[in-house]
């Protein structure tokens, strides 16, 4: 699996980003959001249900993580159409403002996320770096939701730039060497 300093894959993927009859679909590159955090998310499969609590979730903060100049995708590799029928069929979904990309099993294996035995997108997080960096990654069991507002904790202290002790929030004091 990548993980914290290793640079991102190039990426060149199909998103459904809306519900809106013949603009569904978009392609999202490393290109797309240049120059910003990236806050990659995955979950196994579509129409399950851990998946769509931890989707509603993360676009629900996705205007937090805007504050912070960082862009929320996530995605698993069911394919678009599979995304497009799920967010018709789910109401959490419908609404949703966060792209939901397909990731191919070439991206999915370049990243390490590929669950060996189910062959289904890990629910791992990363926290991209607006040069591309890696600087943050967590993987949950595929049965276990992640949490949201440590995702965007996590991000604030990156963004410090400073040394952040365990449990810090924003607006906390970070560590000073001596």
């Amino acid at each position: 699996m990548l993980t914290v300093g290793d640079k991102l894959p190039q990426f060149d993927l199909t998103a459904c980003v809306s519900l809106e009859k013949g603009k569904e679909f978009k392609q999202i590159t490393n290109q797309t959001n240049k120059g910003k955090w990236l806050v990659l998310f995955f979950w196994p499969k579509d129409f399950t249900f851990v998946c769509p609590t931890e989707i509603a979730e993360f676009d629900k903060a996705s205007p937090k993580f805007g504050e912070r100049d960082a862009v929320v995708i996530g995605g698993s590799t069911d394919n678009e159409f599979s995304h497009l029928a799920w967010r018709n069929d789910h109401k959490d979904l419908k609404g949703l403002k966060i792209p939901m990309v397909h990731v191919s099993p070439k991206f999915a294996k370049e990243l390490g996320i590929l669950h060996g035995k189910a062959q289904v997108a890990l629910r791992a997080t990363f926290l991209v770096d607006p040069e591309g960096v890696i600087r943050f990654v967590s993987v949950n069991d595929l049965s276990v939701g992640r949490n949201v507002d440590e995702v965007l904790r996590t991000l604030d202290a990156l963004q410090t730039d400073e040394l952040c002790p365990c449990n810090w929030k924003p607006g906390e004091k970070t560590l000073q060497t001596a």
